[in-house]
This record gives structure tokens, sequence and C-alpha cells, in this order.
């Protein structure tokens, strides 16, 4: 008898790599969702690829959604500087508006088409850059409306939004995914790579990574544009 499928959200990070991992130790049959949403740091999804075919997703896709037409956001207007002073107190200029609500909908539209009942998102509340919609609140609401906006919810076959990594530091997450076989070299998570994928090391996610990895006495594997002192 098959493994129940879940499908994975897949940005091709640290955090959606571990998530992953974590899905998989548990069973489940992997459908990753990786979402082109006009982010200056596309190259991630190259990464997402790389981590989907590593971890044996039985099956990756990428969604095509132009969210750059609004802007708001550094990742998603090329006018607004990516911050490199250090994570401060706050939602940053990072934030993007509503992007965990669009991806949890378009990954709850296919959980319908498969017959899952389980989506894993690899949000994280504690180091982070403040999103609103990384809070347990946020997911926990998310699972109430999913319930009551899908067939599958009505006729009582109820969704499950897991967010394994919402309480723990990213020394914690990087620990856990190395257990788990993670591949973190195959992973992108600046928010302004290169073309190759080599990070900057000052931007907010590069800092939280890096420390995550010191934190946790180990050797990070990320290629920088430059070398960090």
């Amino acid at each position: 008898m098959d493994a129940k499928p879940a499908v994975v959200l897949l940005s091709g990070g640290l955090d959606s790599a571990t998530c992953l991992a974590i899905a998989r130790a548990a069973g489940f049959v992997c459908h990753c969702l990786s979402v082109d949403y006009g982010q200056r740091h596309a190259v991630e999804l190259n990464a997402a690829n790389r981590v989907a075919a590593a971890l044996g997703a039985r099956s990756h896709r990428t969604v095509h959604l132009d969210m750059g037409q609004f802007g708001g956001s550094a990742l998603t207007d090329a006018a607004i500087a990516v911050p490199t002073g250090g994570v401060q107190p706050g939602i940053p200029v990072t934030y993007v508006p509503a992007r965990n609500t669009i991806m949890l909908s378009l990954a709850l539209g296919w959980a319908e088409v498969l017959g899952a009942q389980d989506i894993f998102v690899g949000v994280n509340a504690v180091d982070y850059s403040g999103y609103p919609d990384c809070r347990p609140a946020f997911i926990q609401a998310f699972e109430q409306m999913a319930n009551l906006a899908t067939k599958a919810g009505v006729e009582g076959h109820a969704l499950r939004v897991h967010a394994p990594l919402i309480d723990l530091s990213k020394a914690a997450i990087i620990q856990r995914g190395l257990a788990l076989g993670v591949d973190y070299a195959l992973t992108v998570s600046c928010y302004q790579a290169d073309a190759d994928g080599h990070a900057c090391g000052i931007c907010d996610s590069c800092r939280l990574r890096r420390e995550g990895f010191a934190a946790a006495h180990l050797h990070d594997p990320t290629k920088y544009q430059v070398k960090l002192i």
C-alpha cells in the first residue's frame, strides 16, 4: 500500500529543504511545489530542483506567478534595496505582501487534486526576519480556513498544515536536516544571490543562515560572492 501523499512547499532554501527531509522521514510521498513569483533571487528555483531530486520527491512543479507587478517588497521590486546592515526589529522591506498565504493556497489546491490531506511548509518564528505570515497563529488560522473552504474539508477529509520548523532555532534546523541527510551545499538562501547561486553574505537571510551554522559549530558549505572575514 502506497504511503500517504503530501504537498511540500519548496523554495530551494535551507528551511524548506529541511522541511522536505522531515516530511520524507515521516513516511509521506512528497510532491514539491515551488513558486516563481518574480523574486529577485529566482536562482533559488534551480536549487529547489536540485533539492527535490536529491531528497527523492515523487514530483516537483513550479508555478509562475508575477507578484512583481504589485511591487511593495525588496524581493519583487528592483527599486527597493535589500537591507544589508543586519537583522533589525520590526517587519523588513523584504516582506512580500501575502506571499505565504498565496503559496499555501496554491499548495492547498494541488493537495485536493492529489487527494493529499497534508501540506508541509518550512516557516520559522524563532531565527527569522519578523514576517507576520511565519507565526504559529497564521498557520493555525490557514488550516482552519482550508477546512472550511475546500470540498475535502467539508466532506470530512481534514487537511493539516505542518510547520515542523516553526519553533526551532536555525542551529537546531541545520542539525535536524543534517541528521536526515540534507546536503545544504545544494541550497540557496540569499535574497540577492548571483546567477551562479553565490550568496552575498550580508542580507538578513545570509546572516541568519551563517549564524545558524556557527551556533551549531558546523561547517557552512555556502558559496559566497566574496570571501567573508
